[in-house]
Order: structure tokens, then C-alpha cells, then sequence
């Protein structure tokens, strides 16, 4: 609730339509989801509206920070992500790697990145040299 404003009629009204509740499990969470996706639908949402949708917002936040975990990745696997988000191919990497042969090798495990290689992937996608190091 916006500090300052009392309870109104409206907004117990939102809570007995869909009281709510720590969300424990994805029945839960996509019951929540459509309650927020009807409210967003509606377009203008008045204060007790407003106030409603952040509570339930935040349920969900919540629960997405305790599900939906995403491992860190680092090294060639890192390589690879980015490879796809920018949909490049091994020969775009050339000029690093030198040939289209040690890509191949570095992306298939058989051979490591270098100190070189890192620097010189780094520079190209405009990241860190941190990011291809486990933390």
C-alpha cells in the first residue's frame, strides 16, 4: 500500500478476489501471472490497482529468485553463448584465433583459450577477461 493512503473498499475487494500469498510452487506462480497479466491488460490502473499489482510482483520476484537459479558460465562455454547471441559464425573469429581449425579445436574442448585469445575475445565482444575466468 502507498504510504499515506488508507485501506479502501476497492482494494480489499482485489484481495479477496485473489488473496496473496508466498508463492511455493508453479501452479501458484502461473495463477499469479495471469492475475498481473489481466491487470497490465487493463491498460490505466487505479492507485488500489497499482498497489495490488506490486504486491503481486513482488511474490513473484521472490519466487523467481529462489527457482530460477542460471549457473554462471565462463570459459569456452561463455565463448559459445556468445557466439549465438551474436550470431557469428567460427570464421567471424578468425582474426583471433587465427584459423578456422584452432576455433574449432577451442570450441570442441581439444585445445584451451589462451591468455592471447581471451585478451583479443574480450576486446571483441566488449566484456571483461574476468568473464571467461570461473569465480
Amino acid at each position: 500500500m502507498t504510504p499515506g493512503i488508507p485501506i479502501t473498499q476497492r482494494y480489499i475487494e482485489l484481495l479477496k478476489s485473489f488473496p496473496p500469498r508466498p508463492i511455493t510452487y508453479e501452479e501458484e506462480l502461473l495463477a499469479t501471472q495471469k492475475v498481473i497479466d489481466s491487470l497490465i491488460d487493463k491498460g490505466e490502473l487505479t492507485p488500489d490497482e497499482q498497489d495490488y499489482l506490486n504486491v503481486l510482483g513482488s511474490l513473484v520476484h521472490e519466487y523467481e529468485e529462489k527457482h530460477n537459479t542460471i549457473r554462471d558460465i565462463y570459459g569456452v562455454d561463455l565463448l559459445q553463448a556468445l557466439i549465438a547471441e551474436f550470431d557469428l559464425r567460427q570464421k567471424d573469429l578468425i582474426p583471433i584465433f587465427k584459423t578456422e581449425s584452432i576455433v574449432s579445436q577451442v570450441l570442441s574442448g581439444q585445445r584451451k583459450l589462451t591468455v592471447r585469445h581471451i585478451a583479443d575475445l574480450a576486446e571483441f565482444f566488449h566484456i571483461s577477461p574476468a568473464a571467461f575466468f570461473e569465480s
